[in-house]
């Protein structure tokens, strides 16, 4: 790492680490994992592991387990220098890709299992042959439940490609026109009759 960086940059890139391990259970990550890629994505060149272990206070195996999995997310690569023989890291640097990455992530390893748990729930009123009335309409509730979880996997898989800085005047319409139909929306909504003297 540079020595030479100003005080402000080294500050903001600390409080940015900090930030973005406070934040790594809302990515669905762990924090130091989180930490790892904040302070490669603060770094315009590659850090070397010994460099990521001394300014997170972590253990090499530690380090070396975390940069595997951000490997495997794309979120951070290997890159290689003549003549050295340790290896360096750097990170995804594109915010679009970044965001695209996690949620996707999230999709894959939270709400497919709840999917699939609910699929298998429904199967246990399949097995029945006669099912009461109350039994049906829990089965009606579970079956919207997973109705709109393969919705919102066929909108994520259909939306995530287009998630890019490349598209955001696209982006931007489409929140829009969101935003004007929740408007219509509200406007529609039934209004207090006036209030009347005496």
């Amino acid at each position: 790492m540079d020595t030479d960086r100003s005080e402000t940059y080294q500050q903001a890139s600390e409080q940015f680490v900090l930030l973005w391990g406070e934040m790594a259970s809302a990515w669905g990550i762990n924090k130091t994992m989180a930490q790892i890629h904040a302070l490669l994505y603060a770094e315009s060149e590659p850090l070397d592991t010994d460099t990521i272990m001394d300014h997170l206070e972590i253990s090499r195996g530690n380090a070396n387990m975390n940069l595997r999995n951000l490997m495997q997310w794309k979120l951070v690569n290997k890159v290689h220098f003549k003549g050295k023989r340790k290896d360096y890291y750097t990170a995804e640097k594109d915010v679009w890709n970044i965001v695209a990455v996690l949620i996707n992530e999230r999709q894959q390893r939270e709400i497919a299992p709840i999917q699939q748990n609910l699929v298998e729930c429904l199967e246990l009123f399949e097995e029945k042959d006669n099912i009461s009335k109350e039994e049906q309409e829990f089965k009606e509730r579970i079956e919207n439940f997973v109705e709109f979880l393969e919705m919102f996997e066929r909108f994520t898989t259909a939306m995530l490609p287009y998630i890019n800085k490349k598209n955001l005047k696209f982006l931007k319409h489409l929140v829009k026109l969101a935003e004007a139909h929740q408007s219509l929306k509200g406007d529609k909504s039934p209004k207090s009759p006036p209030e009347t003297n005496g």
